[in-house]
């Protein structure tokens, strides 16, 4: 469904890229899910865990930008570093939305405290519009810098973990471009997950920069 205000349809967990204003005057950029509502009345819905700089801004400055892009570097780079703009739109934004967010659910997880925000639209814009296409490694890509960005919290198994990144090296290795490729060694230079997963014995594919085979 498109809801009221958003620019882009949402199913499931939409994958976002969200700039916050800080207290540098500067905007942090992280990844966003953003959780479609179950009715058509209910509000966006998204999560933070713990006291990232994502929690503060949304306390402090009870809202931010969301923005959607198709460049997986973006996610990694939202996910996995800590990245801050001048501007709130990044320059690969398709579509972005402001938000004011309102706190309406907050439980402990072990050691880690997860609220949830109804995100609120002000205003939004369509940049760019383009035909919607399938990559594999895409979706390895966003689910690499999940898995990757639990490898230091308590309670995640790491072997399982590294065993996941491996997976997911593979499939950028074999049907991913040359975003997908540059994404990916990203994220090997922002965790160093490969000298882990040497420790744990494990072999793992090596994803060199540039173009790449299509494969099924």
């Amino acid at each position: 469904m498109t809801p009221d205000g958003w620019p882009v349809d949402l199913r499931g967990v939409t994958e976002s890229v969200v700039a916050t204003l800080g207290p540098n005057d500067r905007w942090n950029v992280a990844a966003l899910g953003l959780h479609a509502p179950d009715a058509p009345d209910a509000p966006v819905t998204a999560r933070t865990y713990g006291r990232t700089r994502t929690w503060r801004n949304f306390t402090e400055r009870g809202g931010g930008v969301v923005q959607f892009t198709a460049d997986p570097r973006e996610f990694v780079d939202a996910a996995l570093t800590v990245r801050e703009e001048p501007e709130p739109v990044l320059p690969g934004a398709d579509a972005w939305v402001e938000v004011r967010v309102e706190t309406i659910d907050s439980e402990v997880r072990g050691d880690t405290t997860v609220r949830t925000w109804a995100l609120e639209p002000v205003e939004s814009e369509v940049v760019s519009e383009r035909v919607p296409t399938i990559n594999r490694g895409f979706g390895a890509v966003v689910d690499a810098t999940v898995a990757a960005s639990r490898l230091d919290v308590p309670g995640y198994d790491t072997a399982g973990l590294l065993d996941r990144l491996g997976y997911f090296a593979d499939v950028v290795d074999r049907c991913g471009g040359p975003a997908e490729r540059e994404a990916f060694v990203r994220i090997d230079e922002a965790t160093g997950w490969r000298a882990l997963a040497a420790e744990c014995g494990l072999d793992v594919v090596d994803v060199a920069e540039g173009d790449s085979p299509d494969s099924s």
